[in-house]
């Protein structure tokens, strides 16, 4: 069934008439044409069917339908819509955030997109590395360069965009202390990863570890050292992973914290081998 909306403009002297009628998409097509030439109504004009909305052609109606009726079509942004964070630049179909999947055509970067939902990953710490790569290679096979060699300037500069945000995206995610740092401010937790603990412990573990490091005699020495760094991340890793999925978001910096140490020794490490 279909309701159909007739609204004034705003500079137009009659009042907002309306109607509503339970009448057949036929009928509908039929009376079209008599209101066409009215000259006080707005120009919005749109087809909503469940989540997917289209625009039609005539600017003199607004119109909802009920998808039982006519099913589900593509789907088109609204007219109140229409705007480039919402509809797609080339089609004005609601665009997803990287390539419209009705002309495909690729879209500005849209940083409201967090890096999980660029991979269609829920806000948790643990996400499988696999399944991320995979995504990240789909991604940018799509962006590549011979693939959008023959659109327009724009476009191909809306692809190195995007292309650079996907990058940084899985680069952030695929490394523990990085994704651990972008889930908490994504809750408006800010982490400055240059304080400094006040723990005699921990610092003097810290001091041990990175001496240990430094009168390492061999490569055997330094890779039985890096395992040992391993195990903590590992170990403050599922900490923080606990902590972040009870919201108690003091444990989850004091895991940060830990991380950054053992992770940055480790980095000595690498850098020995």
């Amino acid at each position: 069934m279909w309701k159909i909306i007739l609204r004034t403009s705003s500079s137009s002297s009659f009042s907002r008439k309306t109607l509503t009628h339970s009448i057949s998409f036929q009928l509908i097509q039929q009376n079209i044409t008599q209101y066409q030439n009215q000259p006080h109504f707005t120009t919005l004009c749109t087809f909503n069917s469940n989540e997917r909305t289209r625009i039609s052609t005539d600017p003199q109606f607004h119109f909802t339908r009920n998808s039982k009726l006519l099913g589900n079509g593509p789907g088109y942004c609204s007219a109140m819509s229409l705007d480039e964070t919402s509809c797609c630049w080339n089609c004005k179909t609601q665009r997803p955030f990287l390539i419209c999947e009705s002309c495909g055509s690729v879209q500005p970067v849209d940083h409201s997109v967090d890096y999980f939902r660029i991979f269609g990953l829920e806000w948790k710490f643990d996400i499988e590395d696999g399944s991320l790569e995979g995504m990240y290679k789909n991604w940018q096979k799509k962006l590549h360069p011979d693939l959008v060699h023959t659109k327009s300037k724009e476009e191909r500069e809306y692809a190195a965009e995007q292309s650079a945000r996907v990058i940084d995206a899985y680069t952030t995610l695929r490394k523990p202390l990085s994704r651990a740092i972008y889930l908490m401010r994504l809750e408006g937790v800010e982490v400055d990863e240059e304080q400094t603990v006040s723990e005699p412990e921990l610092l003097g573990e810290i001091m041990e570890i990175r001496e240990a490091v430094e009168e390492a005699a061999d490569s055997q020495a330094l890779k039985k050292i890096q395992s040992q760094m391993e195990e903590k991340l590992r170990h403050w890793s599922n900490a923080f992973a606990n902590a972040f999925g009870s919201k108690i978001f003091d444990e989850a910096l004091k895991s940060i914290q830990r991380m950054t140490y053992y992770h940055r020794v480790n980095d000595e490490i690498v850098k020995k081998l």
